[in-house]
């Protein structure tokens, strides 16, 4: 054991030596990359002295308010130029490989008092505009563009991209970050009571401290001296550097953190730094390895309770700031990251709400790093923890031309877009309390190309991004938010202030009567609410019109409406009528055995049917019920497994077994219709049909698992497989239906699934069961998130899952109960070991394609032992991933053009060989039709007429039918035309072709050829013509068959 484990650490470094290796770029391309940034500095240094003036920048100085300034000044060649960060510190990590070159601006181009009013601002763009000016002219030089330090406006710096590419570094740039060493005097800029912005004041003209501003100019005076200290710390300290590279990997794979408020390659550099000091506890020592440290900062940013009194990164025998000082900063600051000199907060532009994510973060990595396969490697560096995926709704608001924006001056102490970002943090928290448990706004404001002389005027047109994460459904689903009683007068008139016309009083069953905002809907609308919620208060105090808002929550809601409405709304009635049938069994005293227990095996009973079934008026047994005008003409039945109580006197003989279970449903279902209700029975099935609807009675008997085990006739397997198939669905159901109860929200991600999956025409390849599973995977094994609290989110998660697993080379291990042990674990995996022995052989046949292990079924022969192959499996996944990117795209961006929400549900008919159109009115439910198939492209080989013979609705009213017995003998029980004829298809054409159709209102069915592996002439003689082929395929569909179209005719292999 304990070598094994010895062995799987060494794996697991190995891999994450050689991640950070693809991580960093080469040395060739890091002297390329140096040798570029040289040049500039050299171009810089070499700028001439000349006069600047503010007509340079002339938007940029206006929007500051500094019109009427005196700005003009002598240009002189910076003092130094020198290149810092992660290129100094030896950490570079892709994608992002730029270069930073920190400029010193020159005392003589200052005055000692333009810390005020944002004149050093202003002359610090001046400065930058006069050296973008001489390199735009260098011919070393291919591009030069603007763009902001951390996102702050009045902080502009320059992305200089080299005329010569670095072939290992693409994108490389150089950026221009002015530094203001020794500028002024750091006492005028005490961040806790120094106002320096004139306009800053209350109501009633009293100045307030200005410490974002003063935070600014700290920043730049003190960046040399941090980036000279955070270096040589990083010198010659190998695992220290590989430690640096693997959180900037963690962090930019998380998008919501890697941000200007929060997370950013200095901030990372400076915590690390911090941990090797004395002042942090000497918490990394150099004799630890690369994933020790990485385990070591996940620990202190989950965990450290130091975050509370600040960070200090300043040596405790040097230390100059106080315990006042601390106490002082953190009441101005979220977090507080002091430097090396003692007089900057390094994290000030860092906010609450981002800290509480970045510690959630990294709680989540240490679960990872425990829980996961290899150390959680996949989970933790490589998988996309983005905006769409991570938050359970996302809600982008435009606040163009906003009054709340344009009535803010750009830039006071803080600027507009940050305040913005804490109103709109403020009013949600306000709004949604206890319904949420995170709630993150970011508005990365810097346009992608920004022109200096336009100034701030672009700066508001992206959207503001602001992601929910839900706590319990119980909470976030409620219908009534109960405030204040109105004895407590203050906060009732404060309630009321906030909530509006939305108020009201109200008396509670307790006999409490406070104030209250009640949300009412329908029971499957109630994740709309948090929607509501949001909308409302936005609207309200931020003066916003509806279109502004557009909130990610339901916009796939119209794939699982009938009629605009969810049919799961019915899912209380077909309960109730599942308790009715199974009172109705177990009290059955004219049976030879009693029956013993009863379970329901349809997906409508897990909450996993993308249409559970809804009452049929012709489905209430014997008593009377007032008929509507029409309804379906088919019914679909739900199997029902029941077991009756032991005897001794089943037959040993397998026909004889499956012969006295039919004579037991027969007399059962003779039974239950002497008791009033409806039964159609055969040989084959025996279906009860009973408060409204229909349900189809199997018995399972455990004998015929044994005699199955022991049976060596094929033909006898065939025959007994059905014990074990409802074995299987049994433990199947049973599993879901406990996964349900944990997870609400698994089950309509399941239905969105199922659609997708149905949409894209791969019923006929993947099984009800083995989607299931898979959505499974996502709620048991949700890392790096949390399990999905919303369907976006969780189908999102689906699709990339489907697209990213590594099917081949991987089981997908499904612990529903956390029932699995070692020889549990290496039974699995020898299992699908066994199951891959084939592939160095043959890679394109393995069986099971998709290994879904269970408890139940360790060896994955339930769900996917024949199907999908894994050219479907390819296929599946390569659609998967055009879905995840499509979906992630409007969540983040919106619709635009042709790309709708719709179109994730929209499949191309031209990727398939030939295509067959059926009658649209002919099909069982053509309510469950989401979009009619587009005509093909491809040539029409035959066309037929509709048949008269069917009709998916059938007429009730007095004229058409004669009786209630009349009516039900019209009643199809499990008929379904498409279903019928794709059997007869495969039955006549078993080697011809591939069949792919949509369970769920297809209304199209896709061919592609198995291509016949012979020679040339043998195929000309044996394989007849495709149209003639296709012709047969429409005689075979008569009545049904709208339009068969030959897009390819087949190739010979």
């Amino acid at each position: 054991m304990a070598a094994a484990a010895a062995a799987a650490e060494y794996s697991i470094d190995h891999k994450l030596s050689k991640l950070v290796e693809e991580a960093r770029p080469s040395a060739a391309a890091l002297r390329a990359a140096a040798q570029a940034a040289d040049a500039v500095a050299e171009l810089i240094k070499r700028v001439p002295q000349q006069q600047t003036t503010p007509e340079a920048a002339r938007g940029f100085v206006r929007d500051l308010g500094m019109e009427e300034e005196k700005l003009a000044f002598t240009f002189r060649p910076p003092e130094m130029v020198r290149l810092a960060g992660s290129h100094a510190a030896g950490a570079v990590a892709r994608p992002d490989v730029a270069a930073d070159l920190l400029v010193r601006l020159p005392k003589e181009c200052f005055h000692e008092k333009d810390f005020l009013n944002h004149r050093y601002h202003a002359k610090r763009c001046l400065y930058l505009c006069v050296i973008e000016k001489n390199l735009r002219s260098s011919q070393l030089i291919r591009e030069v563009s603007w763009s902001t330090f951390q996102d702050e406006a009045r902080k502009p710096v320059l992305h200089v991209y080299p005329a010569t590419e670095i072939a290992d570094l693409p994108g490389f740039y150089i950026r221009i970050i002015p530094t203001a060493n020794s500028l002024f005097n750091v006492s005028k800029l005490n961040v806790s009571t120094r106002n320096n912005v004139r306009a800053h004041i209350k109501d009633d003209g009293v100045t307030l401290p200005t410490p974002k501003y003063n935070c600014s100019i700290l920043e730049d005076m003190l960046l040399e001296e941090n980036a000279e200290f955070m270096s040589s710390t990083f010198a010659d300290w190998k695992a220290l550097q590989e430690a640096l590279v693997l959180v900037k990997v963690w962090a930019r794979q998380r998008t919501s953190i890697y941000t200007h408020d929060c997370l950013n390659g200095y901030l990372i550099s400076a915590i690390l730094v911090f941990l090797t000091v004395d002042s942090g506890g000497s918490i990394i020592t150099k004799s630890m390895t690369t994933r020790q440290i990485f385990r070591v900062v996940m620990n202190f940013l989950a965990t450290s309770k130091v975050w509370a009194k600040g960070l200090v990164i300043q040596s405790m025998k040097k230390r100059t700031i106080t315990k006042e000082d601390l106490a002082n900063c953190l009441k101005t600051f979220d977090v507080a990251i002091w430097d090396i000199s003692g007089h900057v907060n390094l994290a000030f532009r860092m906010t609450k709400s981002a800290f509480v994510e970045l510690q959630d973060e990294a709680a989540c990595a240490l679960s990872c790093l425990d829980k996961c396969r290899d150390g959680g490697l996949e989970e933790l560096f490589m998988t996309k923890v983005d905006f769409g995926a991570k938050f359970d709704s996302c809600l982008r608001i435009n606040l163009k031309e906003n009054s709340k924006v344009t009535s803010l001056s750009y830039c006071v102490d803080d600027e507009s877009w940050r305040i913005l970002e804490k109103d709109v943090q403020s009013l949600l928290q306000q709004g949604l309390t206890d319904r949420t448990k995170m709630i993150r706004v970011l508005w990365r404001s810097t346009p992608s190309e920004w022109k200096i002389m336009d100034g701030f005027s672009e700066f508001s047109n992206s959207p503001l991004l602001v992601g929910i994460m839900l706590s319990s459904l119980e909470k976030s689903f409620r219908l009534v938010d109960i405030g204040p009683n109105p004895e407590n007068r203050n906060e009732a008139i404060e309630f009321r202030r906030f909530w509006g016309e939305k108020a009201e009083l109200r008396r509670f069953k307790d006999g409490n009567i406070a104030e209250s905002t009640v949300w009412e809907c329908e029971s499957w609308e109630r994740h709309t609410i948090i929607k509501r919620i949001a909308d409302y208060v936005l609207m309200k105090h931020l003066a916003l019109q509806k279109d502004d808002l557009i909130h990610i929550v339901d916009q796939l809601d119209f794939c699982l409406l009938v009629d605009g409405q969810d049919p799961v709304s019915s899912s209380g009635a077909l309960l109730e009528a599942f308790d009715t049938l199974s009172k109705q069994l177990r009290l059955l005293d004219d049976v030879p055995l009693k029956i013993s227990t009863v379970q329901p095996l349809d997906p409508a009973f897990r909450h996993t049917s993308v249409f559970p079934p809804e009452p049929h008026p012709l489905a209430y047994g014997k008593s009377s019920q007032r008929l509507p005008n029409f309804a379906t003409t088919c019914i679909r039945s739900m199997e029902v497994m029941i077991q009756l109580e032991g005897s001794g006197n089943w037959p040993l003989d397998n026909v004889a077994m499956e012969k006295t279970k039919t004579a037991f449903l027969l007399k059962i279902g003779e039974s239950l219709e002497d008791r009033g209700m409806f039964v159609s029975a055969s040989e084959d099935e025996v279906n009860v049909l009973t408060s409204g609807y229909s349900f189809l009675l199997k018995i399972f008997h455990e004998r015929g698992l044994v005699l199955q085990k022991q049976a060596g006739d094929d033909n006898i397997q065939t025959a007994l497989s059905q014990d074990k198939v409802l074995f299987q669905w049994s433990q199947h159901s049973s599993m879901i239906n406990g996964l349900h109860g944990r997870y609400q929200m698994y089950g309509p991600v399941v239905r969105l699934a199922k659609r997708w999956i149905s949409a894209h025409l791969f019923s006929s390849f993947i099984s009800e069961e083995a989607v299931e599973l898979v959505v499974a995977y996502l709620f048991l094994k949700p890392f790096p998130f949390h399990a999905p609290s919303s369907r976006v989110a969780g189908f999102l998660r689906f699709l990339r899952l489907l697209s990213t697993f590594d099917w081949t080379f991987s089981p997908m291990v499904l612990d529903i109960n956390n029932d699995f042990n070692l020889k549990d674990e290496k039974e699995i995996n020898e299992n699908f070991m066994m199951s891959r022995k084939s592939y160095e052989q043959n890679p394109h046949d393995i069986e099971p394609a998709m290994f879904l292990a269970t408890s139940y079924d360790k060896a994955s022969e339930a769900w996917t032992k024949q199907s999908p192959s894994k050219s479907v499996l390819k296929r599946m996944a390569a659609y998967a991933k055009s879905s995840a990117e499509l979906l992630t795209n409007l969540i983040l961006n919106g619709q635009s053009g042709q790309y709708t929400w719709e179109c994730l549900f929209r499949t191309p008919m031209s990727n398939y060989d030939a295509v067959i159109l059926l009658h649209h009115e002919k099909l069982c439910c053509p309510s469950h039709v989401l979009f009619p198939a587009e005509t093909p492209n491809g040539k029409l080989v035959i066309w037929g007429k509709p048949s008269k013979d069917f009709h998916p609705y059938m007429p009730l009213n007095k004229g058409a039918v004669k009786s209630l017995h009349d009516a039900r003998e019209k009643l199809l029980v499990n008929f379904d035309p498409t279903t019928y004829f794709l059997r007869d298809l495969k039955g006549a054409f078993p080697k011809t072709f591939k069949l792919w159709y949509g369970s769920i209102g297809g209304d199209a069915v896709g061919l592609t050829w198995d291509n016949p592996k012979r020679g040339r002439e043998e195929a000309d003689e044996t394989m007849p013509e495709p149209t003639s082929i296709l012709k047969e395929v429409g005689d075979v569909g008569k009545g049904l068959v709208r339009g068969v179209y030959l897009l390819k005719a087949p190739k010979l292999q």
